[in-house]
């Protein structure tokens, strides 16, 4: 059950960037429901920012969204530095904008990279699981 803090907080962004964090947001609880070994997803704020993790079973990594305030995209979409997820989707999204060990950026001027966005979502939301079947 979404937690109204996380989405308030999205609906108070200006236009353009509440649009792009509810279709990520949009993205990630239906990632959740269509992904193998997902669990439940939990939306709260963690930092400040919506977030969502999974529990039942405790599947992935905590995925956060936010206005971007870097010079690399309007909107990100964060997890933990010490998961390999970033350095995974460099690997198999090179031409996307990634921030150290943390961090995916993206522009609205053009549109969200839907599958790439869903593929990456699924590692997300299934990172623990993954790592315990290597």
């Amino acid at each position: 059950m979404p937690e109204a803090d996380a989405l308030s907080l999205i609906e108070r962004e200006p236009t353009q960037i509440r649009d792009g964090l509810l279709e990520l947001r949009r993205l990630i609880l239906e990632t959740a429901v269509e992904t193998d070994g997902a669990g439940k997803i939990v939306e709260t704020l963690k930092w400040g920012q919506p977030s969502y993790l999974t529990e039942k079973p405790k599947s992935g990594t905590t995925i956060r969204i936010a206005k971007d305030d870097t010079e690399l995209g309007d909107i990100a979409l964060y997890v933990s530095c010490s998961t390999s997820l970033v350095s995974e989707w460099r690997g198999l999204f090179p031409d996307l904008a990634f921030g150290g060990d943390r961090s995916l950026h993206l522009s609205l001027a053009k549109p969200l990279p839907l599958p790439e966005l869903r593929q990456m979502i699924g590692m997300a939301l299934t990172y623990h699981s993954r790592k315990k079947s290597r």
